[in-house]
């Protein structure tokens, strides 16, 4: 039993979709505490000469190495499988048949097992509120309205039991809701497999067009179905409610985001609250595998699809001046060509130096940004102690702790030290795990992989001949002197 992301392929058994990896964790987490079933794959499993710590901590009954018999780990999958299909009763049923059966047989610490196994099943269905006493596959979809924005809440439904919920927040414009769940449906559906039935609150126009395109796309019938009694409709005002109360948070989130933007904007002596703000971090160890990051923030809060990182080549290591230099000079050059907008504000993470290399790549490039911060570690390098400067000029007192201003710059500042350092870490990584082959021309992964299987190794590799190399089927004469070359005088 594991977590998955991709392609269903035979012969393994799929369950889901889930609506959050939180979720799917979380029910994998439940079974194993259920069932005890192994995670491990199977190479692991095979190799095994005693229990692992999942078994110490009972979360495996260790088949592995014969600790329960292959009847009971069976029955452990099939109730697991019965649960993910949400036929709880029949599993409650088969343990308590197992449970008495094992007591008649004087098996009491078996019987003792089942009975744990059976209260633990009867807590989990206490916690899932919404399910159905048949085995139905669906979603319900529901929309709220506020303001002229939209949410649009998803549940999931699988064997009858409620996988969780999700939410998204179309940008629609100017639109009539029937018209945003409909691009919602199409568009949602058309990159993912849809369920038999989607529970709907409204008559959509669509539907039939709808229901033809997705029920082609599954190979089976697919229907648009609007509920209004019952337990499907209980589902689809679960859902509705879910919506406006994810709606509710987004706007309340906006409104303090509008309280510290225009905050920023005064503290800055801008004419208007700033609409698009940009900020630069750079990350690397000791000068290796530099990564500079650039994190957009607008009046919705952050806005992902816009970060963009720069891997940092030609400096000497360790020259933070060098590698934010290079980031912006790359960043805006591709802004003055009309990629993206000018920042109402611009924030580098760092101090007069680095803020002197943006004062002059702004300057070589002819581009003109409202404000340009400077954001510095205070002298313990605690939060609320940052120092800012601006172009030319040191702020002459530090905003409060508690300035909404302050608050505003410091996440992002965080964003950004964030996205840079991940960056860094997968750079670093990939550096690290790389081979010395991987920079010959020509040398592409086949190759490699076959050159690796036919000499061991890259040790077997290093030691072999011109000739030996020549012989590798793919390589040849050429590209055998390119390698030997390579390997042995690093060029």
């Amino acid at each position: 039993m594991t977590f998955y992301r991709g392609v269903r392929r035979a012969p393994d058994r799929f369950f889901g979709p889930y609506p959050s990896t939180w979720a799917v964790r979380e029910t994998v987490t439940q079974l194993q505490k259920l069932f005890r079933l192994r995670t491990c794959e199977d190479t692991y499993f095979a190799h095994r000469s005693r229990p692992c710590l999942q078994y110490q901590i009972q979360r495996c009954t260790a088949p592995c190495v014969g600790l329960i018999s292959q009847t009971d780990y069976a029955g452990d999958v099939a109730s697991a499988v019965s649960v993910l299909e949400g036929r709880n009763d029949d599993v409650a049923r088969d343990l308590g048949t197992r449970m008495e059966a094992a007591a008649e047989a004087l098996e009491f610490e078996r019987a003792a097992q089942l009975r744990d196994q059976l209260a633990a099943l009867r807590k989990l269905q206490e916690q899932q509120i919404i399910t159905s006493t048949t085995d139905t596959d669906c979603d319900a979809v529901a929309l709220a309205e506020a303001n002229g924005e939209y949410c649009v809440g998803l549940l999931f439904i699988r064997g009858g039991r409620s996988l969780g919920t999700t939410t998204f927040f179309p940008r629609t414009g100017v639109a009539e809701p029937e018209e945003v769940l409909s691009a919602f449906l199409a568009q949602y559906y058309l990159e993912r497999e849809a369920p038999p039935e989607i529970l709907v609150p409204m008559a959509l126009e669509e539907a039939a067009a709808l229901e033809e395109t997705l029920s082609q796309r599954a190979g089976r019938k697919v229907k648009l179905h609007r509920a209004q009694r019952g337990l499907k409709a209980k589902w689809l005002e679960v859902t509705r409610e879910n919506a406006e109360q994810a709606l509710k948070m987004k706007l309340t989130h906006r409104t303090g985001v509008a309280g510290q933007l225009a905050a920023l904007g005064v503290a800055l002596g801008l004419p208007a609250p700033p609409r698009r703000i940009e900020c630069f971090d750079i990350s690397h160890t000791g000068g290796e595998a530099t990564v500079a990051s650039c994190v957009v923030f607008g009046p919705e809060g952050p806005s992902k699809t816009e970060y963009r990182r720069f891997n940092i080549e030609g400096i000497q290591p360790g020259d933070d001046y060098g590698a934010m230099r290079q980031a912006l000079e790359r960043r805006f050059r591709r802004i003055k060509a009309g990629e993206s907008p000018i920042p109402d504000v611009l924030l580098i993470d760092g101090g007069k130096g680095q803020l002197a290399q943006a004062e002059e790549v702004l300057a070589a490039l002819g581009v003109e940004v409202p404000a340009v911060v400077g954001v510095a570690k205070g002298a313990d390098r605690r939060v609320g102690q940052e120092r800012l400067f601006r172009l030319g000029e040191e702020f002459a007192d530090l905003l409060p702790p508690d300035s909404p201003a302050l608050h505003v710059v410091q996440r992002v500042r965080d964003e950004a030290h964030r996205f840079a350092i991940t960056g860094h870490r997968r750079s670093r990584a990939k550096a690290r795990q790389g081979s010395v082959l991987d920079d010959v021309a020509g040398l592409g992964p086949a190759r490699r992989r076959a050159l690796l299987k036919q000499f061991g190794g890259l040790k077997g590799v290093q030691l072999a001949g011109l000739e030996d190399l020549a012989a590798v089927q793919g390589i040849g004469p050429h590209l055998a002197q390119v390698i030997y070359d390579h390997l042995h005088t690093g060029n």
